[in-house]
């Protein structure tokens, strides 16, 4: 049962999913960031019924663009959003995560996301979909979660409120690390295998980025800047595939 509600309260925070109403506690928190990645199952799965739904290019292009939209509910989105006002104001530490506190969407916010999904479109419309490129973005959009929720439990937190602070704290974070640290070497190793190299090293890259944004210009990750990171690494690694597709390695 606490296997159960662990899962639902994963799903509950990171999907627009209808999840069943109960009290989060203690231990259905605890391993939350371990079924965060599940969530990406249901995102590939979906993205692959579109894939192999006999739909126009552009229309399959959207289709890919918004399952994640859909699923999640837009909540990384909104991180990514404000995590672009803060990053544009260039104010110091504090100011930046005043920003991020503030409910408005900036001029730059509302540029960045705009841009963003003009880009995440066109990638999709070069992504042509085979069962391969269906287990390839599957296992991609699971792997950035686990390494979203691996950097919660291993980054500096940058506030002592908010939801990554919530998720840290009731986490066990020295086991939380450890599943998602091997899930994460798996997923790479699996990827790699399929042909997906190309995938790994963007999701290192953007990886290593996050560590050094927050730290440097937050003082630690917050939920907004979880959220930032994983439309980053997921942008990232979609060109990577749209890439390797069109040099004929996949």
């Amino acid at each position: 049962m606490t296997a159960l509600q662990t899962i639902a309260v994963a799903f509950a925070m990171f999907s627009a999913l209808p999840m069943p109403q109960f009290d989060w506690n203690e231990k259905n928190m605890r391993y939350a960031l371990c079924a965060f990645p599940l969530v990406g199952v249901v995102c590939g799965a979906l993205w692959c019924v579109c894939g192999v739904l006999p739909l126009p290019a552009a229309a399959r292009a959207a289709g890919f663009c918004l399952v994640p939209v859909w699923v999640t509910g837009g909540i990384h989105l909104d991180g990514y959003a404000d995590t672009c006002d803060a990053l544009s104001s260039y104010g110091d530490t504090a100011k930046k995560l005043e920003i991020l506190k503030d409910p408005h969407c900036g001029a730059f916010a509302v540029i960045r996301l705009c841009s963003y999904f003009a880009a995440y479109f066109a990638l999709c419309g070069c992504v042509a979909f085979t069962p391969r490129v269906g287990v390839l973005w599957t296992l991609a959009l699971v792997g950035e979660r686990a390494l979203s929720g691996l950097a919660v439990a291993a980054f500096p937190l940058a506030k002592n409120t908010g939801l990554a602070h919530t998720f840290a704290t009731a986490a066990d974070r020295v086991r939380v690390r450890q599943v998602l640290a091997v899930l994460c070497a798996m997923l790479a190793v699996g990827l790699t295998a399929l042909g997906g190299w190309a995938l790994v090293l963007a999701a290192g890259c953007a990886f290593a980025r996050y560590y050094a944004v927050a730290k440097k210009q937050f003082g630690g990750v917050t939920g907004d800047l979880a959220g930032w990171f994983l439309q980053k690494c997921e942008i990232w690694m979609l060109a990577a595939l749209a890439a390797c597709q069109w040099l004929g390695v996949l």
